[in-house]
């Protein structure tokens, strides 16, 4: 590759999406590829992405790019690193502005065809480029983040169920949590407020439906303890 030329400019976007796991039903963290139409990498796989237009502003090129590849128009959107080595590209000099997206389990089929498909995040075919280093940097960040922030509302919409959010925890970070001691640890810790409404459509005595309280930060009360 010749290196002496001008460098172009990418932005990619890793989506995230709960969904239930075909082998064990289990819920679990999945994200949309698209495959390659032309070369490098010729149908191979990748990470939702395409060059940024000069007219454009980074976050509006990846929303941009994630509804024309995907169809997906995420609520939750941040940039997550700039992934610039020289040789990540064989043909030219990219760097690649990735951000990442949370998208509700409802969305999970959109605008999926035979070159648009999701895959469980801990399966996922060989990638082309860098984008496996990304998909890992970027499920790195989400499961230190769940723990200082409010990142499973994205997953989750305004009401739920405390059953409906520690499964979100269990697919982000991976593994089971105890039910009670994670019942306790959210309701002392006055990150959620019950609501008046109960989840409808249940054989047994409908739980109860909360939200997010919105007076209440994580980042300002350290990590919670998820065991």
């Amino acid at each position: 590759m010749d290196h002496s030329g001008t460098v172009a400019l990418a932005v990619s976007t890793v989506i995230f999406a709960l969904g239930s796991q075909p082998d064990t039903g289990r819920v679990g963290l999945r994200l949309p590829l698209v495959r390659r139409i032309r070369e490098p990498y010729e149908g191979q796989w990748a990470l939702p992405g395409g060059p940024l237009r000069a007219d454009e502003d980074l976050a509006e090129a990846a929303r941009r790019n994630l509804r024309d590849t995907t169809a997906l128009t995420p609520r939750y959107l941040e940039q997550l690193y700039a992934f610039g080595t020289v040789d990540r590209s064989p043909d030219d000099r990219v760097v690649s502005i990735v951000y990442w997206a949370l998208a509700e389990s409802a969305e999970t089929t959109s605008g999926e065809h035979d070159n648009v498909r999701w895959f469980e995040a801990d399966h996922l075919p060989t990638l082309a480029f860098d984008h496996a280093t990304i998909v890992d940097y970027a499920l790195w960040r989400l499961r230190t983040k769940i723990e200082y922030s409010r990142i499973a509302h994205a997953f989750l919409g305004e009401t739920f169920t405390l059953t409906q959010l520690r499964e979100v925890h269990e697919a982000v970070l991976g593994k089971p949590l105890d039910p009670a001691n994670f019942r306790r640890m959210i309701e002392s810790s006055d990150a959620v407020i019950p609501t008046d409404l109960r989840l409808t459509g249940t054989s047994h005595r409908p739980p109860r439906l909360y939200r997010y309280n919105r007076d209440f930060a994580f980042a300002d009360r350290g990590p919670l303890t998820l065991s």
